[in-house]
């Protein structure tokens, strides 16, 4: 397969994910599921097909597209694997965060790379003490004749040790920091006091490699400080919450869309010995088939709606990207369980693949930020309050 330059049109990045879904995501995501290994083969093909720098610019070699492109990325990769979805939704978005801001040498260093499909980053924003409040962090950056110097902890940090950068929170440096004040920064994965706790063993997602970090008196030099001193906050409501919300979207539509696919098709092929009838033929099923149609349709135009109008720079479109995950949390963790239920007792066979949809449709609500903030968060956005604050 060539690698995708700029200039390709958004139908040929959606086929070429869509190629490397069925050739390479989907025949892996059981045995990823089943010994909860980091999906190798599908991130490096992605990279190699030139999808890692979807969200780079065009000046840094990447592909220049945006929210829309990336939440139709991850939903294609979300219905044959969510684990590979997600790992590739944290590259992604770690890519934007660097690009928001990015000087010379984080785009010669980072963003030519990644688009050359040679590096890949990730986001290290959760930490133990925080929980949800991810834009509180509590890990420290002090400055030292070197540049920086980082002392923290960081948890669930979707692909683990295998990526080659970091972006990573921080309490700000400067002197006269307020209480608020926090900055974002790169890390490489060979940083001298950067170490990983044990491999992920969750009830799903179970590819993502979702490990915690300890940062012991890692080195920074100034050039991977991400723009200015105290710019944590900008990039966590301007960058971070965006991409991050619709690359979870568009993941779990992926999953809700792959379980109304594989319940559809058990109703249409199963049929009742004494009768010779299918199960489609039954106006209850048919019924409640139709529901779950219209939740994930209704759904999809909702996150669909929301990428399109943030592209557009309308700032309207804020309570439609805080609602766009806590929608598809809900979706998807109904649509998944109201699956094995019409899929009857086939369905709850060890490692059916609907199954694995259901344990991975769980995370959706508590992964941060949760559903409750997402829906307070809209309301503020709805009443023109700050997002943050009393």
């Amino acid at each position: 397969m060539n690698m995708l330059q700029a200039g390709h049109s958004l139908e040929d990045i959606i086929q070429s994910a869509k190629d490397i879904a069925t050739a390479v995501v989907a025949p892996a995501a059981a045995s990823v599921d089943e010994t909860a290994q980091w999906p190798a083969k599908g991130i490096r093909a992605l990279q190699a097909a030139g999808l890692g720098g979807l969200v780079v610019p065009v000046a840094s070699g990447g592909l220049g597209y945006g929210l829309l492109a990336l939440g139709q990325v991850c939903e294609i990769l979300g219905q044959a694997c969510g684990a590979t979805a997600i790992c590739y939704g944290m590259h992604s978005v770690g890519a934007a965060v660097i690009a928001a801001k990015a000087t010379d040498y984080q785009r010669s260093h980072y963003l030519e790379p990644i688009s050359q499909g040679q590096h890949l980053t990730t986001l290290a924003l959760s930490e133990p003490g925080t929980g949800s409040h991810f834009y509180l962090p509590q890990t420290q950056l002090q400055r030292v004749a070197a540049g920086y110097q980082i002392n923290g902890t960081k948890t669930l940090v979707s692909n683990g040790s295998h990526a080659d950068s970091y972006v990573i929170s921080t309490v700000a440096a400067a002197p006269d920091a307020t209480p608020g004040m926090f900055s974002c920064a790169i890390v490489a994965n060979d940083a001298p006091g950067l170490t990983w706790g044990e491999p992920w063993q969750g009830l799903g997602m179970r590819g993502n490699d979702a490990r915690r970090a300890t940062l012991t008196d890692v080195l920074l030099p100034s050039t991977d400080l991400l723009g200015e001193e105290g710019d944590q906050l900008w990039y966590m409501f301007e960058v971070v919450a965006p991409y991050f919300l619709i690359a979870m979207a568009g993941t779990y539509l992926g999953i809700a869309t792959a379980a109304l696919a594989e319940v559809s098709a058990h109703l249409q092929r199963r049929t009742y010995t004494h009768s010779g009838a299918s199960l489609a033929q039954q106006p209850v099923l048919q019924h409640r088939l139709g529901v779950l149609w219209g939740m994930v349709e209704r759904t999809r135009q909702l996150i669909y709606f929301a990428a399109q109008r943030a592209d557009a720079g309308d700032q309207a479109a804020l309570p439609a990207i805080l609602s766009a995950k806590a929608e598809i949390a809900d979706c998807v963790v109904a649509v998944t369980n109201e699956a094995m239920t019409l899929a009857g007792g086939i369905a709850f066979s060890e490692n059916s693949s609907l199954a694995r949809h259901l344990r991975d449709a769980r995370a959706a609500p508590v992964m941060s930020p949760t559903s409750d903030i997402l829906r307070t968060w809209t309301g503020r956005a709805v009443l023109g309050i700050p997002l943050l604050g009393e």
